[in-house]
């Protein structure tokens, strides 16, 4: 399935079932009226959110599910339980859209590409650490207003050193406290893309002193959509996306490394050591920090570690991060080249 949260004047919007191509939407809100109550109550949504998307992708190959707008949504449960949707189908604008869940009880940032802490420590002459490969870096995020794929990123000074980062995320049920919990990939309903920016001229000062993130990390902004793992077919093995992740700035290239290539820490692994010493609430997030390959022709996902190759190679910075009117494009096609999750497509704007 894919899921989107549409605006609607609200903080939580509405949820809406997006068809595979991402040209439609249709209410979801007889099931539940937001996402996160859709995972609240997961196990008595789904069933009836994937006979909607069936019926969307099934009306959508004969165009007759028929077309509306938002305002003559209706749906109806039939005897034995059965569910039907008699909402009309609409054209889907990305703009339409929030971030599939606008605000999160939980959102939980990981760094599971040791290519990526590297070379970024390597370029300001610090050692990796000594747990490096059996203890995966995680920080908690700020989540209580998430950025929809076009929203603008509004940052009030370019002196911060705005930053994006590409990554790839999940989302999960309820997750029991304990690292051992058994099949934790069970636990992982959702997967979106996600960019983490960064103000990274405000990171040192906040990390000497000893508390991690706070204002060196500003915004979040999601794919258009949340997609079910079975979407991804063959690209996602229970614990990893085998796919690039697309990055472009102003329309040129950053870089293309696979999400499923050199990353050190799967996302079970994640959600065990994020649920090591208490139990995750549904709806929680984890990403799995900027997305970077061993291979140098894969490119970068971040500014910052684009300028540490360039200041281990030469010694020298040419790169800039980004500017007040810069364009930032993250995406990731499926094996016939269409979008998965849709674009983050977002301007750096003067706050």
């Amino acid at each position: 399935m894919k899921l989107a949260t549409l605006r609607d004047g609200t903080r939580d919007g509405t949820l809406i079932v997006v068809s595979r191509d991402l040209r439609k939407g249709v209410s979801a809100r007889s099931v539940a009226p937001t996402l996160q109550a859709a995972l609240d109550d997961w196990g008595r949504c789904e069933p009836k959110l994937k006979r909607i998307y069936q019926d969307l992708n099934n009306a959508a190959s004969r165009d007759d599910f028929g077309v509306g707008s938002p305002d003559l949504w209706e749906s109806s449960v039939l005897p034995m339980g059965m569910f039907t949707s008699r909402a009309p189908s609409f054209d889907l604008s990305v703009d339409q859209l929030m971030a599939p869940l606008p605000r999160a009880y939980q959102w939980a940032d990981a760094s599971a590409f040791l290519s990526h802490v590297q070379r970024v420590r390597r370029a300001r002459g610090a050692e990796m650490h000594a747990e490096a490969k059996s203890e995966p870096l995680m920080y908690q995020g700020g989540s209580d207003s998430m950025l929809g794929a076009n929203d603008p990123i509004a940052v009030a000074d370019e002196n911060w050193g705005i930053d994006l980062e590409a990554e790839v995320g999940i989302v999960t049920g309820d997750v029991p406290m304990g690292s051992a919990c058994e099949r934790p990939e069970d636990l992982i309903r959702l997967l979106v893309l996600i960019n983490d920016v960064s103000l990274r001229n405000l990171t040192p000062s906040e990390l000497a002193k000893g508390f991690g993130f706070f204002q060196s990390k500003s915004w979040t902004a999601f794919s258009p959509v949340a997609v079910t793992p079975d979407e991804l077919g063959n690209a996602w093995d229970g614990k990893k996306v085998h796919r690039p992740v697309l990055v472009h700035i102003n329309g040129v290239e950053l870089g293309h490394p696979n999400a499923g290539t050199d990353m050190e820490f799967d996302f079970p692994r994640l959600i065990s050591h994020a649920a090591r010493t208490r139990p995750l609430g549904a709806g929680t997030i984890i990403g799995s920090g900027t997305v970077s390959n061993n291979a140098r022709s894969a490119g970068v996902a971040c500014l910052a570690e684009g300028r540490a190759l360039e200041t281990i190679d030469s010694g020298k910075l040419v790169s800039t991060y980004l500017r007040f009117g810069d364009r930032v494009r993250i995406e990731m096609l499926d094996e016939r080249g269409e979008s998965i999750f849709g674009a983050i497509d977002q301007q750096v704007v003067r706050a």
